[in-house]
């Protein structure tokens, strides 16, 4: 495969965003993280996750959902992320564009992969933390534990932890799974 890279890349962004696409990799505090393909368990998990919160949010009119891989910026130099699914509220569609989601959404959820368990637990849970993002929802698809918190005074405070379900603040509606 031959690229023609008319010039070469100034900043880790533009680096970013010359990967091919479909290329699972996020850009974490300036750092390029590649990441293997989700086993079946884990996209079934995430599959049926977002048809549940799709079949809960349009019929409200409260926002859209998108599905991993799906490009978040959460800045112009150092941030993108690819969470397994994100939730923008109708009050911040604006920040819907068509190559992807520029700005904080209101709501990630991360499904935990055998091997990135601190990813998502430290690594993604302090950038989401810091960006604002309402709330966080992790989920272990082996134990269907599910973590939610949710942004009190710029700090995550735990909402709740409970098995195959969780509650949603942000959303006020239960979810089971």
């Amino acid at each position: 495969m031959e690229l023609d890279i008319p010039s070469p890349p100034r900043t880790i962004m533009e680096v970013y965003k010359m990967l091919p696409e479909g290329t699972l990799a996020e850009l974490i505090n300036g750092e390029i993280c590649l990441s293997p393909a989700p086993n079946t368990s884990h996209q079934r998990l995430i599959g049926a996750f977002f048809m549940k919160l799709t079949q809960f949010v349009q019929p409200n009119g409260l926002g859209e959902i998108f599905i991993s891989p799906y490009d978040v910026y959460l800045d112009e130099e150092n941030n993108a992320v690819q969470p397994d699914i994100t939730f923008v509220s109708a009050q911040n569609a604006s920040i819907v564009k068509s190559h992807g989601i520029v700005g904080v959404p209101d709501l990630i959820v991360e499904f935990l992969s055998p091997s990135g368990n601190t990813h998502d637990l430290v690594t993604k849970k302090e950038l989401y933390e810091k960006f604002g993002v309402k709330e966080y929802w992790i989920i272990d698809p082996s134990t269907k534990e599910s973590i939610v918190y949710k942004l009190e005074n710029n700090q995550y405070t735990l909402a709740g932890k409970e098995i195959a379900t969780l509650f949603s603040p942000l959303l006020t509606h239960h979810f089971e799974f």
